[in-house]
């Protein structure tokens, strides 16, 4: 497994974010841009965490109709990032829509589809009127998703094990809700381990307040990389 740790840098302000990108190594690492730290720093920030040498997830979700989507996929595209998302509850034409403005990249990022929120349960579901379970409506978006050209989809790792039995292998499952073991769940409802993850088919791990939340984060991203033996 090479590089499959995503640390979510979960800050307001560029200053802080950083700073700890600054004690991590492209090596052990990628980094994830959300949408508060994008909205406060820009693109400048990206370029900046660029050439410290680290692959950026720019997670901005986008969920639009399918020219404004496109339009958005191509712009943050020439930023040079390594993965963007769409939310898959958009459709198949705002998906396809978004595959197809990557198509004049030469060195396209990947583009990954959002599926159940991870802070979502089964009763958020019923309150929003689906009648699917969890589980059922993650595999009815992430095969709409590889059926429109995506590269894979962001899942719970509760959902990973069905997704990789009925998709390519090639499929990309990028995993939120990450937490090592004794770490508090926050405002995330399906959360498993780093290796609980891996051991279900996840390919990507993106972890926030396990690394950027203890006392020494660096010290917290060689636990995760010990538990998945990896080096360090």
């Amino acid at each position: 497994m090479s590089n499959p740790v995503i640390v979510a840098l979960d800050y307001a302000r560029a200053p802080e974010a950083l700073s700890l990108a600054q004690r991590l190594s492209p090596e052990s690492c990628r980094l994830k841009v959300g949408k508060e730290l994008f909205a406060s720093s820009g693109p400048e920030l990206v370029e900046e965490l660029q050439k410290l040498g680290f692959d950026v997830f720019l997670d901005l979700k986008f969920h639009d109709i399918p020219n404004t989507v496109a339009g958005a996929v191509r712009a943050v595209a020439n930023l040079g990032v390594w993965m963007i998302n769409v939310h898959a509850s958009g459709g198949r034409r705002m998906m396809s829509a978004a595959r197809e403005a990557l198509e004049a990249f030469s060195h396209r990022p990947l583009l990954i589809g959002v599926t159940v929120l991870t802070s979502m349960s089964e009763q958020d579901l019923i309150d929003l009127g689906y009648e699917e379970s969890v589980e059922q409506r993650v595999m009815r978006l992430a095969s709409m998703a590889a059926e429109s050209g995506l590269d894979g989809v962001v899942c719970s790792a509760l959902e990973a094990p069905t997704l990789r039995a009925n998709l390519d292998d090639d499929f990309r499952l990028v995993t939120p809700g990450i937490r090592l073991a004794g770490d508090s769940a926050g405002d995330q409802r399906r959360v498993v381990t780093p290796a609980m993850a891996v051991s279900s088919g996840s390919d990507y791990l993106v972890i926030g307040r396990s690394i950027t939340g203890a006392a020494d984060p660096l010290h917290a991203l060689q636990r995760v990389r010990q538990e998945l033996n990896l080096s360090l």
